[in-house]
């Protein structure tokens, strides 16, 4: 069996004064937790704005309780590099919770 967490990480960034600024802090956090946890990571709302961000992000693993402490080591470490505010939303699903999808692809007409 295997398991997901899916983070909602949510970053306020104050000492941020442009999206230029903004870019070169998410490329360096995504950056990260993609080498650091293996984390799957995109930005996923609040693209115009300068000081907010949420980040979408992805951890897969067998066993779910080293998924849990692995997803928090994450929080922990998102939120040593963003004390001014990183807020969390997370769910732990087995993945036969996950619903399936065919991601845009069609099944080929028959003749």
């Amino acid at each position: 069996m295997s398991f997901v967490c899916l983070l909602q990480v949510h970053l306020f960034l104050p000492e941020n004064g442009s999206l230029k600024g903004k870019r070169k802090q998410l490329n360096s956090i995504k950056a990260l937790l993609q080498r650091r946890f293996g984390a799957a990571v995109a930005e996923t709302e609040h693209h115009d704005l300068w000081q907010r961000s949420t980040l979408s992000v992805a951890l897969v693993a067998r066993e779910a309780g080293p998924l849990a402490a692995n997803a928090d080591a994450l929080q922990r470490f998102v939120e040593s590099r963003f004390p001014d505010g990183a807020d969390f939303e997370r769910s732990l699903l087995a993945a036969e919770e996950v619903a399936t999808s065919d991601c845009g692809r069609h099944a080929p007409e028959e003749a």
